[in-house]
């Protein structure tokens, strides 16, 4: 198993703080997997396996389990009140009423929950109801490049980050076969799309669904409003309303397929109503349902980038500066802006200028990073703008500087 370093630590830290932690992500994501990581922390710190419930709800020898008086029942009867236990419930949202299981389990002292969920079934918004706000919330991403990496420690980092950009989904790390990695992105795909959006949503213009998604993978990196969206699918022939189109792009956003980044304004620093960028949350879905798409290596260098920085920070923004972009405005946890221009090369003077030119603009002193490709002058100053090679920058190195 690869490590989770950066989720492990986060789990240890809540560890037997009163509150249910809740694992959310997009499915095959690695929820499961940090799940045994956190339980082998656990038998390091002596930690026995009867203090260990670890059910599954999408393993049929659960099944009867799924109704929740049973469920509780059955925890009940195996958590001794001399000792801490330490409860795993994976895919909970397929036990009738979960919400009431893990409330009353939560008010057991000795009992220390962990639940993930199908995200279409399982948003934020709905658990603060569900779970009276007595939680709190891991999201997780597929696999970082720094945890990819660390398969392929006898690759160049050029090498490595051609294979990271065909997806980063943990199970596919070591497998080569485009055949398999095709099949293995579909299934991840519909049961998405069909076990969690449509099913939740009841849409039934599935071909519509996934004609807007198609759309939102290919203009990855671009500022894009609702409005242009539905003129450019009618434009096609496709009948369908803004309403209609918010609603999928809300889909993809809770499914956890999308992510949209809101344009900030720096100087007024107050987000703004129109034109979001989306990305996705693992370029093989792109692959998968754009197969001829060619090129566009700076969108997948910005998408790669911008899964990186929700990682690191609480928030992600695209930045608008009086008449200039800045690719993305990140807030740290104590609300301080870090700003971060993203381009493939800056050999040419006139591309180096240009890729400046917004972060030069900012009159703050918070720091403000430029990350490229470029080989030749890798790292620079820029009268404290910091160029870095992205790849070092993915590797986490400027954080040890």
């Amino acid at each position: 198993m690869i490590e989770r370093k950066r989720y492990q630590h986060w789990l240890i830290k809540h560890k037997d703080n009163g509150l249910v932690k809740v694992i959310s992500g997009v499915r095959r994501s690695g929820k499961s997997t940090l799940f045994e990581l956190h339980k082998k922390y656990l038998q390091t710190m002596s930690i026995v396996d009867e203090q260990i419930i670890h059910l599954n709800f999408e393993d049929l020898r659960h099944y009867e389990l799924r109704d929740f008086l049973s469920l509780h029942g059955y925890i009940l009867e195996r958590a001794k009140k001399e000792q801490n236990y330490y409860i795993f419930l994976d895919e909970i949202q397929n036990v009738n009423q979960f919400e009431k299981v893990v409330n009353s389990l939560n008010l057991h002292k000795n009992l220390d929950i962990y639940i993930t969920g199908s995200n279409a079934y399982f948003m934020s918004g709905e658990l603060s109801t569900l779970l009276a706000g007595r939680y709190v919330e891991l999201k997780i991403l597929p696999l970082s490049f720094q945890e990819y990496h660390s398969k392929f420690h006898h690759l160049g980092l050029a090498d490595v980050y051609e294979r990271y950009k065909k997806t980063a989904f943990p199970y596919l790390v070591e497998r080569e076969d485009p055949e398999e990695r095709y099949y293995y992105l579909r299934s991840t795909y519909n049961d998405i799309a069909l076990k969690d959006i449509v099913t939740r949503y009841k849409i039934t213009e599935q071909n519509m669904l996934e004609r807007v998604l198609r759309f939102l993978l290919s203009v990855i990196g671009s500022e894009i409003s609702i409005h242009k969206i539905t003129n450019t699918l009618k434009s096609q022939n496709v009948s369908i309303s803004n309403n209609t189109v918010e609603r999928y792009i809300d889909a993809f956003i809770n499914g956890l397929i999308i992510y949209p980044a809101p344009r900030y304004d720096i100087k007024g620093r107050r987000l703004l109503q129109r034109w979001e960028k989306y990305y996705s949350v693992d370029l093989g879905f792109r692959e998968l349902l754009l197969p001829d798409a060619q090129g566009d290596e700076g969108h997948i260098l910005e998408n790669i980038v911008f899964l990186e920085l929700k990682r690191r920070y609480r928030e992600v923004y695209v930045g608008k500066h009086d008449t200039f972009e800045v690719d993305f405005v990140c807030l740290d946890e104590g609300n301080n802006p870090h700003y971060f221009q993203v381009a493939l090369e800056t050999l040419a003077e006139k591309t180096l200028e240009r890729e400046l030119r917004s972060l030069i603009g900012i009159r703050d002193n918070h720091p403000k990073y430029l990350l490229t490709l470029d080989q030749i002058n890798r790292n620079a100053n820029y009268n404290g703008i910091l160029k870095m090679n992205v790849l070092d920058w993915l590797l986490g190195k400027e954080m040890l500087s």
